[in-house]
């Protein structure tokens, strides 16, 4: 980190920022039961011999709770997305009229349940350990400072002080967005 000491505690909120919207990003494709276009907006499609990833390919709604639509803008790629949805390992098997391809959520299983909990665990683990990480390249930068003159002895335990309540801030949020997703997925 070369910022200016200055900016700091800015530059690793932001980063930590980060970490928690990729980890929000990944929980919603967790299958939970209930239909969401995150669950397969990011799976990749032969288009043409390209692998494109199906949002860039088609409209994905969700007209009833427990349902997903996936209209292609071409139709003659309907057949390609179906392949390319059996292959992703979601779970799910999409009924096409040709033209739109339905995809019916079914419950999950408990054992199911069980292994996307443990899925959604482990991505939170990554979660703190980045922002860890974040807080180890601050505290680096802090030290580094306080060598160069930028810092007192005093201003650099403040410093580290106000970077592990950050950190702590950060790790809490973690913990809260897991529990949230653990509830919703061991709702039936």
């Amino acid at each position: 980190m070369s910022e200016s000491i200055d900016n700091l505690l800015e530059t690793l909120e932001e980063h930590m920022m980060k970490t928690i919207d990729a980890m929000h990003h990944d929980f919603s494709a967790v299958r939970t039961g209930k239909a969401s276009p995150a669950l397969v907006e990011n799976i990749t499609v032969d288009y043409y011999g390209t692998p494109t990833r199906l949002r860039e390919l088609a409209g994905i709604t969700v007209p009833e709770a427990k349902m997903l639509m996936i209209q292609p803008w071409d139709p003659s790629v309907v057949s390609a997305i179906e392949k390319a949805i059996l292959a992703s390992n979601i779970g799910i098997s999409p009924v096409s009229d040709g033209r739109v391809l339905r995809l019916p959520i079914p419950e999950l299983s408990e054992e199911r349940r069980h292994d996307l909990t443990k899925q959604v665990k482990g991505r939170s683990e990554d979660a703190k350990i980045a922002i860890r990480n974040i807080r180890r390249d601050g505290n680096d930068a802090a030290k580094k400072a306080q060598k160069g003159g930028e810092l007192t002895e005093d201003e650099l335990k403040q410093r580290l002080d106000e970077i592990q309540k950050l950190t702590d801030d950060y790790v809490t949020q973690v913990d809260k967005i897991l529990a949230e997703k653990e509830k919703d997925l061991m709702n039936i």
